[in-house]
Order: C-alpha cells, then sequence, then structure tokens
C-alpha cells in the first residue's frame, strides 16, 4: 500500500492549526482554575473577618472586679446586692443581668425620685453600661442588683454567690457577704414581681450609703 506525503509546506500549516486549536481551548481551562482560586481566598478572608470582629465584642473578665460586694440580710422576700463594680479594659461593658441559687429572680434596679418626694426602684432596660477603666457603684439609693423570690433566709455572715452576665455573653462570678442593715426599712409589695417596686414607705437609702452596710 502506498502512503500520501504532504509537502512541507501543508503539513506546516496543519500543525499550525491544531497548536491554534489547543491554545484556545486551554485559555478556558486556566481562566475557571484563576477563578475557583480567588473564590476560595475569598472565602477565607471573610471567615477570618468574622473571627476577627467575635474577638473585638469578646469581654474579658480578668479585667472586671467587684469590690466590698454585699447582701443585706433579710428573712425572706427581697434583698439587694451593693459593691463597686470595676471595669479595668481598654473598652466599654455592659453588664445585663445577674443569676443566684439564692434567688428565683434577679434583676438590675435603678432608682429615681417618683415625682412626688419619694423614691421608686424600676428595672434597668438595657443594663448598666461601664465605660473603660470606669466603675458602676452600685448602692442603696441608686443602681443595684435586686434578689428576689429568696429560697432561704439570708443571715448575717453568710455568703451568697452570684453570677454577673455581661453583653457578648461573658460571665464574672462573684460572692458576697451578707450582712446586717438597719439603715433602711423597705416594704417591698409582692405583687410587683419585677417592675415598678411600689410600697417604698420610709425609705432611707442615704443613710444606707452612707453606713456602707456595717451595722
Amino acid at each position: 500500500m502506498s502512503r500520501t506525503t504532504l509537502p512541507p509546506t501543508l503539513l506546516r500549516s496543519s500543525l499550525s492549526r491544531r497548536a491554534a486549536l489547543l491554545g484556545a481551548l486551554a485559555l478556558p481551562l486556566a481562566a475557571c482554575s484563576a477563578g475557583g482560586s480567588d473564590d476560595a481566598g475569598s472565602d477565607g478572608g471573610g471567615t477570618g473577618s468574622s473571627a476577627s470582629d467575635g474577638a473585638t465584642d469578646a469581654v474579658d473578665t480578668a479585667t472586671l472586679s467587684l469590690a466590698d460586694a454585699w447582701v443585706k440580710a433579710v428573712e425572706s422576700g427581697m434583698s439587694g446586692l451593693f459593691g463597686t463594680l470595676s471595669n479595668a479594659s481598654s473598652s466599654a461593658v455592659t453588664l445585663v443581668g445577674a443569676a443566684s441559687s439564692a434567688a428565683g429572680m434577679v434583676q438590675l434596679h435603678e432608682t429615681n425620685a417618683d415625682g412626688s418626694g419619694g423614691m421608686s426602684m424600676k428595672e434597668k432596660e438595657g443594663g448598666f453600661a461601664i465605660p473603660a477603666g470606669g466603675e458602676l457603684r452600685l448602692e442603696p439609693g441608686g443602681d443595684h442588683i435586686m434578689l428576689m423570690d429568696l429560697t432561704a433566709p439570708l443571715l448575717a455572715g453568710d455568703a451568697v454567690d452570684v453570677t454577673l452576665h455581661f453583653a457578648g455573653g461573658a460571665e464574672l462570678p462573684v460572692t458576697a457577704t451578707v450582712k446586717d442593715f438597719a439603715g433602711a426599712q423597705e416594704n417591698y409589695s409582692p405583687s410587683d414581681g419585677g417592675g415598678e417596686m411600689e410600697g417604698m414607705e420610709g425609705m432611707d437609702h442615704g443613710s444606707m450609703a452612707s453606713d456602707g452596710g456595717d451595722e
């Protein structure tokens, strides 16, 4: 059988067309490969950004402390947690709640004038903001943490464990000493259940603050 031999000119032309076709096919493949690499890099960057944001919002409880924590001794009903909460960090934090096995309910309260010469307490909406390097004074007649529906009498000398909750999910466990205190004769109405606290006749929170929790 005889073979047909292409002239050199035709052979070179055929090879050139084949090379051009292969080159054209290679370009889309390279573009797809590059696009996939970019997508992977973008996803990784997004995850890193999210983690960074979370770190910014995190609260370092090592920079928080509650000094001179004390609770008023009572037989039943309600009592208050007082002290000075300090924030030694470089960022503001917000105290949003608290919990204790000594109480069925714990709320953050503020005390304000009721417009008739008396004082009334109500839950602090949004919690207490503590600036960087600042402090929050929890004291009778002012901001405080209310222990409600006590599970047992709080007797002088007892220790009460309370966990403070901050925005972002951080928690700070603290222990407060129970002290006898006669500076105020609060008359909490059981029906209030955590809204505005009425029945506060004869409140003398000023003397409570000046006594500092001692008899």
